[in-house]
C-alpha cells in the first residue's frame, strides 16, 4: 500500500501543476491530467497527435463527483454500473466542470467510474476527474501492457507511474452511449 500512496502522491503533485501523466488503469494504461486543465488536456492531444475533435475519456471515483460533471444521470446509467461485470465506459449527455477541450462536439463526455486503487486514491486526492486516454499515437494499436508502449509516448509524458508493469490487460472498456432521452447505443462491446 505504501507504494501506491507514494506514487498517488508523485502523479498528484505533477497533475496539479498542469502536467500529465502515464499510469495504469483497470483496463489498459492511460495517459492522463485533470480535466478541468484545458492546457493539460491540450499536451495529450498534441502527444497523441489526435485531433481535439475525438474526446477522450474522464474517470470518477464515486456518484459526487459523476453528479459534478453531469447534472442529469439516466436511471439505466446506474443500473449498467451496478450490473457490469468488466469497466464500462459511458457516454452521457451535457456535461459541466470541465474543461471544453474534452467535451465532444454533440455535448457529450465518455465518463467510468473506477475501481483500480492507484485511480481511484488518486482521484480523491485530486477532487476532479481524470482524463483517461490509452497510451498511443492516434491510429496506432493500444498497448496491452506497458512494455508495448511507445518511447515517444515514455518520453512525452511528465511522469510515469511506477505500478503494475507486468500487468497484461486483454481489452479496453465497453463503451455504452445514453442519452437523456433513454436511448441506449453500444458503441464498443
Amino acid at each position: 500500500m505504501q507504494d501506491i500512496n507514494t506514487e498517488v502522491h508523485k502523479a498528484y503533485e505533477i497533475i496539479k501543476e498542469g502536467g500529465i501523466i502515464l499510469y495504469p488503469t483497470d483496463t489498459v494504461w492511460g495517459i492522463g491530467c485533470d480535466a478541468t486543465n484545458p492546457e493539460a488536456i491540450a499536451k495529450i492531444y498534441k502527444l497523441k497527435q489526435r485531433e481535439e475533435t475525438k474526446s477522450m475519456i474522464v474517470l470518477v471515483n464515486g456518484e459526487r463527483m459523476i453528479y459534478n460533471v453531469f447534472k442529469e444521470i439516466p436511471e439505466v446509467a446506474w443500473q449498467i454500473i451496478d450490473l457490469s461485470e468488466k469497466p464500462t465506459t459511458l457516454i452521457l449527455d451535457h456535461p459541466r466542470n470541465v474543461a471544453k477541450n474534452i467535451i465532444a462536439d454533440d455535448d457529450t463526455l465518455a465518463v467510468r467510474l473506477v475501481k483500480e486503487p492507484f485511480c481511484y486514491k488518486l482521484l480523491e486526492r485530486m477532487k476532479n476527474p481524470l482524463v483517461s486516454t490509452s497510451a498511443n499515437i492516434s491510429g496506432e494499436p493500444t498497448p496491452k501492457s506497458f512494455k508495448e508502449i511507445s518511447p515517444e509516448i515514455i518520453k512525452g509524458v511528465d511522469y510515469v507511474v511506477n505500478l503494475h508493469r507486468e500487468k497484461i490487460c486483454q481489452n479496453p472498456s465497453t463503451i455504452i452511449k445514453l442519452t437523456n432521452d433513454s436511448q441506449v447505443k453500444i458503441i464498443r462491446k
